[in-house]
């Protein structure tokens, strides 16, 4: 298995433009501006649990698992947080939430209402939905922690913040709300 490239430094705010893209650098500029402090660590993408893990160890946290999802005619669509050791159980949040047969939603409708692609999916991405088409889930477990670990629209970087900070700072600027789900 190749080892893949994790920054050892945990840096500060925001990095120098060059060579991220502009969605990326989008995310930072949101969070100065919210007044939203975070603490980045850069790597490669990461491509296995492993690596996940240690990016984890890291930043001190469990990276919370994000998943874009929708129903089969694919008219409604959620963005799910959960913890990222926990196991998906597509009937137990349809249940929770009303809707059947939930399944993965495509990439198209990912990119189209979040600017994110597949492997990149973060609670950051609903600063560019701005129709408000994606509803967000959140697993109890995570509002009890006091920090979430998220990619900033691209999965070359993580970033640790506040929980708060997500839930009263950066949700009502995007104008989205959660419901509150146990899985």
């Amino acid at each position: 298995m190749d080892k893949i490239w994790i920054d050892q430094e945990l840096h500060k705010g925001r990095p120098s433009p060059e060579g991220r893209l502009p969605k990326e650098m989008r995310v930072y500029d949101l969070l100065d501006k919210l007044e939203i402090p975070y603490v980045r660590l850069d790597h490669g993408v990461t491509p296995s649990i492993e690596a996940c893990h240690q990016v984890d160890e890291l930043l001190h946290i469990e990276i919370c698992k994000n998943l874009f999802l929708c129903n089969a005619q694919k008219t409604d669509f959620y963005l799910l947080l959960m913890p990222g050791t926990k196991k998906f159980r597509t009937a137990v949040l349809s249940k929770q939430i009303g809707s059947a047969r939930l399944s993965f939603g495509p990439p198209e409708y990912m990119e189209e209402f979040l600017d994110i692609t597949p492997g990149s999916v973060s609670v950051l991405g609903l600063m560019n939905d701005h129709g408000n088409r994606v509803r967000l889930l959140i697993d109890k477990e995570i509002l009890d922690e006091p920090e979430i670990g998220c990619h900033p629209c691209i999965n070359t970087s993580s970033l640790k913040m506040a929980t708060k900070d997500i839930l009263e700072k950066f949700l009502p600027y995007t104008g989205h709300d959660y419901q509150v789900v146990e899985l």
